[in-house]
């Protein structure tokens, strides 16, 4: 796809002035699903009967709960191969992201009505349209800038910041509303906020320039009929999730949230199959191809880890840890809020290194080997809090703020690092299905580890931490071992 460039005369924190808008709109999407996010298993626990809260909510138990949780992530990161197909074939990246925009919100606004078929379908619909937006607001923050222009790291570093300021307000927010006041009065918040996001794009949509208007690959007449026919089919199975008041049709939780692992993995088989079959590969992209590749391998391991701050954090926090601060009870919800206040405060730092040491910065296989050990690391902090809390004690809340902290020194060398070199690494035309093929490891990696957390009854909490801990650090030293065969294949890529 043809680089399109903002009015190169206004900037933005040193930046094209253009990321300013994608940043705020990003920054309230994430605002919108991390505020939905931080309540959605304290909403799935929370018994049916009684006031409102703590009751209100679905009465799951706890490993349901992390089931559905898992499940739902995964699907906000898988539908974005769907999306990065819509945005290069059918919409461009700048009307998909604001499609996805009001999708979202109308999802949201869904699960603001106390009734259970909406509220499933809701989520559905939330990641539909994040499967829109997602990958094409990242593909036009890469489009603001040439491929050698020095400033794209630092620049995905800023937009990182926006995307972790919306999750750092949305648990403050949108969780003391849902924990104290009402669980579908704050799920319609979170939607406030995703219309409050559409309408500072809409106002900075001029100013965007040339920036994701064009439709890099348009679809023929007949892969457009194929299109409605999806689409026909995606409302109809939504109508059966209303009408029927449940996803499940006869199927126990649990079982589905198996069978959509095992769908999730095969999408990722599948969808690398055609890539690499994707007919005008240069003899330059297939070796960048496998490269990316690896790379996607262990971005699943990391977000597999990394994800789970609302699933088996948050349930351990429910359960054995102690949030009573000089006699005031913090919202667990609030607990969310801890990684994206370190990633605001170290973001910038880490943008400001990279662009300081330019190609001196170590490798970005390098930077994800790195990354790898670091959650590693992060789980095996909290062996000993978890075997304190078998024996019956309460942990402070510090174990648990420690492990944000070097997860988000990870976070920091994996993620934006990632995003980033996906747009140098994606072959022409394919730029959002690429960046959308970076979102399905944390599909596949949420997904996968939502079922390794079932070792969670069977090992309690100190045994998983301690398993998963030590076999993500042997995994790290594995990748750490062909991190010279990946700057190979990256030929001359950073």
């Amino acid at each position: 796809m043809a680089t399109a460039t903002a009015p190169p005369q206004k900037t933005f924190l040193g930046q094209p002035r253009a990321l300013a808008t994608l940043f705020f709109t990003e920054m309230w999407e994430r605002f919108s699903y991390y505020g939905m996010r931080a309540i959605l298993a304290l909403y799935l626990v929370a018994p049916p009967n009684g006031v409102t809260p703590p009751g209100g909510g679905l009465g799951m138990s706890a490993s349901g709960a992390v089931a559905v949780y898992g499940t739902y992530s995964s699907l906000v990161y898988v539908l974005p191969l769907a999306g990065g197909w819509v945005s290069d074939r059918i919409t461009g990246p700048r009307r998909s992201v604001l499609i996805g925009g009001i999708v979202i919100a109308i999802g949201h606004f869904m699960m603001a009505v106390p009734i259970n078929g909406l509220f499933w379908a809701g989520l559905l619909v939330i990641a539909v349209g994040t499967g829109l937006l997602k990958p094409c607001v990242s593909a036009m923050v890469g489009d603001l800038y040439a491929p050698n222009d020095t400033r794209r790291d630092g620049g995905f570093s800023i937009f990182y910041m926006g995307i972790n300021l919306g999750a750092f307000l949305a648990p403050l927010i949108v969780g003391t509303i849902g924990q104290e006041v009402s669980w579908h009065l704050a799920f319609a918040l979170a939607g406030i906020g995703m219309l409050l996001g559409i309408g500072q794009y809409v106002l900075g949509w001029k100013g965007l320039g040339d920036v994701g208007k064009a439709v890099p690959k348009p679809a023929t007449a007949k892969e457009k009929a194929r299109a409605g026919l999806a689409l026909v089919g995606a409302l109809a199975f939504l109508a059966l999730v209303i009408l029927g008041d449940t996803i499940f049709f006869g199927f126990d939780i649990e079982d589905m949230t198996f069978i959509l692992m095992i769908v999730v993995v095969i999408i990722a088989v599948a969808y690398f199959v055609r890539i690499f079959r994707t007919p005008g590969l240069t003899a330059t992209d297939k070796p960048r191809l496998r490269a990316f590749l690896l790379l996607f391998l262990a971005a699943v391991i990391f977000w597999g880890i990394d994800d789970q701050s609302g699933s088996t954090l948050n349930t351990f926090a429910v359960k054995y840890t102690d949030t009573d601060i000089a006699g005031w009870i913090m919202p667990v919800s609030w607990l969310q809020s801890i990684n994206p206040i370190f990633i605001i405060i170290f973001a910038p730092i880490f943008g400001f290194i990279w662009t300081k040491l330019a190609d001196r910065a170590p490798s970005t296989p390098m930077k994800f080997a790195i990354a790898l050990f670091g959650v590693a690391l992060s789980f095996m902090i909290m062996i000993p809090p978890a075997l304190a809390a078998q024996n019956g004690q309460q942990s402070a809340i510090w174990w648990l703020v420690a492990v944000y902290l070097v997860q988000t020194w990870s976070e920091l060398l994996l993620s934006p690092n990632g995003l980033s070199v996906t747009t140098k690494l994606a072959p022409a035309g394919l730029l959002s299905q690429m960046l959308a093929l970076w979102f399905l490891a944390a599909a596949v990696g949420d997904a996968v580890f939502g079922q390794i957390g079932r070792l969670i009854d069977i090992l309690g909490f100190g045994g998983y931490f301690a398993v998963v801990g030590i076999g993500t650090a042997v995994m790290a030293g594995l990748f750490l071992l062909v991190v010279p065969r990946i700057r190979r294949l990256m030929e001359g890529v950073h």
